[in-house]
């Protein structure tokens, strides 16, 4: 066996919110194998290129956007037998930004679109090659960061609301979550947010506006109802 024979590739599984719903970009293939199925976006590592500039260059094709967007890798799959092609090792990467335009279909794909992810989840539409269980730990990424970390904000604009910020985690969650028991625990955490100073209506009465704070840590970290 030829131990430079495998081939690298990049796979990404791009969140955004769009009408207050998680949606996550999947690509109809145009190419064998598995033509016409879903999958997410991804490509082959060039020669020349790190892992990190392979990710942003296959996000950049299909939302084009590369910068002021959150990246970061969830794992490598390796499976003999994930791809009919050959001996194929993905990195799979997370991808996280607010409102993300309508993509653009690359050259070997018929179609892109954002997906509802409670349309995808659970095996709702099957994906090529292994990409439901990529997206499937991905999704779980993003959900259990939140309960840690300061993730909800690359969801966000630059300034947002509590109110907006707890749509964002609605969203992920897929939970409704109570609006004085969240205020109460987001602006408790220490670091996470920071007022600016301007208030907005929102729902007829002034709310306050915030920005990420420095920190990236939640403490204490704020749990998904059940857990």
């Amino acid at each position: 066996m030829d131990p430079f024979s495998s081939a690298v590739a990049v796979d990404l599984v791009v969140l955004t919110i769009r009408e207050r719903a998680l949606h996550v970009l999947l690509v109809e293939r145009g190419i064998q194998p598995d033509v016409g199925a879903w999958a997410l976006h991804g490509g082959f590592v060039l020669p020349e290129e790190d892992l990190e500039a392979a990710a942003h260059r296959e996000l950049a094709e299909e939302t084009g956007v590369s910068a002021g967007i959150h990246l970061e890798q969830v794992r490598t799959y390796g499976m003999p037998g994930r791809d009919p092609r050959g001996r194929v090792v993905t990195v799979a990467w997370l991808a996280l930004a607010p409102d993300l335009a309508e993509p653009a279909a690359g050259s070997d794909a018929r179609a892109a679109r954002w997906w509802p992810v409670s349309s995808v989840e659970h095996g709702a539409l099957p994906l090529a090659f292994d990409h439901g269980v990529i997206f499937a730990d991905a999704l779980e990424r993003a959900r259990a960061k939140l309960e840690y970390s300061a993730l909800a904000s690359a969801f966000c604009p630059p300034e947002f609301t509590v109110a907006q910020l707890r749509a964002v985690y609605e969203a992920v969650w897929g939970e409704r979550l109570d609006p004085r028991n969240f205020h109460r625990k987001i602006t408790g955490a220490t670091g996470f947010v920071e007022p600016t100073g301007a208030t907005v209506r929102d729902g007829g009465r002034p709310a306050q506006v915030f920005r990420r704070g420095p920190v990236g840590q939640l403490h204490p970290p704020f749990l998904r109802p059940g857990t």
